[in-house]
């Protein structure tokens, strides 16, 4: 049997791909990193690649950051704790995890927390307000909103 063999690049035929790689979408340095291995490339290539990156502006954690917040937010309406549980495993750095926090508005972030939880309210059969709340609860701290919100939100939905 024959085995299939992987393609090998040139820094050169690299740093294209991975410019197209990134402009397609805003990547974290550690997706950069993975590809890189992927594509079986040496330590000291990945190194200047991801410079190279840096310098010509297709890579950058903050920018990445940021969108990946609006997007998370906007679209899948996670809470600030899940949102920076993800972006943990991209071992992105706190100081800008905090920075792509400030994509969300305080007050969006309240709104959105409560229409979730009355959409989610008025799909819960419990007859029990206990029970009613804790499922409720569950499901927002599940969706990452910060228990203290979770509690004060559902205490002024369910009496």
């Amino acid at each position: 049997m024959k085995q299939a063999s992987q393609k090998s690049y040139t820094i050169d035929e690299a740093l294209q791909k991975l410019m197209h790689f990134c402009a397609y979408r805003d990547r974290s340095q550690k997706e950069v990193e993975d590809k890189l291995k992927q594509m079986r490339m040496i330590p000291e290539a990945q190194e200047k690649i991801i410079i190279n990156l840096m310098q010509e502006g297709f890579l950058n954690e903050e920018r990445f950051a940021r969108s990946f917040v609006r997007g998370k937010f906007r679209i899948k309406k996670w809470g600030r704790i899940k949102i920076t549980q993800e972006l943990k495993k991209r071992e992105i750095s706190s100081p800008i995890i905090k920075l792509g926090l400030s994509e969300i508005e305080e007050p969006v972030y309240r709104q959105t927390l409560y229409e979730i939880a009355e959409k989610k309210c008025a799909l819960i059969k419990e007859t029990n307000s206990f029970k009613k709340k804790k499922k409720l609860s569950d499901h927002l701290i599940r969706r990452g909103y910060e228990p203290q919100l979770v509690f004060d939100c559902t205490n002024d939905l369910i009496d």
